[in-house]
């Protein structure tokens, strides 16, 4: 992650890339406009629910594995091919994602190992740690040049030092860093996508922006396809201005999608049509 100078606050800065502050007041409204609804009163347990299935079915599908709704919703056996796996994943890690709140305010290092975890699914030595000089990725679906165990180690450590000393920086901006960061690192050796997803989840509970997580970002990020996503992630990666504030737009569009997705499942409720 690179900003446009030094500051002691890295994350805020980025809050005054132009166009940065429309995108943030945006995904507000939008995220309001959720909250607001007569629905979200009585029934905000089953729109969370709802949201998590659409966004764990979101990002299994950005990580290759693009299921219909209604088979994410039936299925039971989610070990049966890789597909399979990465959809079982996405559904494990956004029922985690909410418990791990306090945990990530005083170390994130340690959610997103566990992050990681229970991603896997598996007591593998590479599992639940950064991963070490010489050991493989399994991430065929990002093809950004991998960075070297150490350049993993110090990001990931300037990372958690900037979220543990806390920012005045938007949510949508925390979370949008949080992502492209780990998606750029790709620190573990598999399942970087979900987890990364995951931990852009995390920030947006946590942050208060959605509180009840009813605004599924997974869900936009994969309404707006996998080739826009790697695009936008190139200008994180790129480190430019410009390509700052793409990404974070990027990632602010996919909350308004998220967002309004939750909406339409408001007003199918309130029809009684679901």
């Amino acid at each position: 992650m690179s900003t446009t100078g030094a500051t002691a606050d890295p994350l805020a800065a980025l809050g005054s890339l132009p166009g940065v502050a429309e995108s943030v007041e945006t995904v507000r409204k939008a995220v309001d406009r959720v909250y607001g609804h007569r629905v979200m009163r009585r029934r905000s347990t089953a729109i969370t629910s709802e949201a998590a299935l659409r966004g764990a079915r979101g990002s299994a599908a950005l990580s290759g594995a693009d299921w219909a709704l209604e088979e994410v919703r039936r299925r039971s056996d989610f070990g049966a091919d890789d597909q399979a796996l990465a959809v079982g994943a996405a559904l494990r890690l956004t029922a985690e994602a909410g418990q791990l709140l306090s945990i990530w305010r005083q170390s994130p290092l340690r959610v997103l190992a566990r992050l990681h975890l229970v991603a896997a699914a598996d007591k593998g030595d590479e599992v639940g740690r950064p991963r070490q000089a010489g050991e493989p990725v399994d991430e065929p679906l990002i093809e950004l040049d991998l960075p070297t165990a150490d350049e993993v180690a110090g990001r990931l450590e300037g990372l958690s030092q900037l979220i543990v000393a806390g920012s005045s920086a938007p949510a949508l901006v925390t979370a949008a860093v949080v992502h492209g960061e780990l998606l750029a690192l790709r620190p573990f050796t598999s399942h970087n996508g979900l987890v990364a997803r995951a931990a852009e989840r995390v920030v947006l509970i946590g942050s208060g922006l959605d509180p009840k997580s009813v605004c599924p970002a997974e869900v936009g990020h994969a309404e707006l396809g996998r080739a826009a996503y790697l695009a936008a992630l190139d200008g994180y990666v790129s480190g430019t201005p410009a390509g700052m504030a793409a990404w974070i737009a990027h990632c602010g569009r996919a909350i308004e999608l998220g967002a309004r997705e939750s909406t339409a499942v408001c007003e199918a409720l309130q029809r009684g049509a679901a």
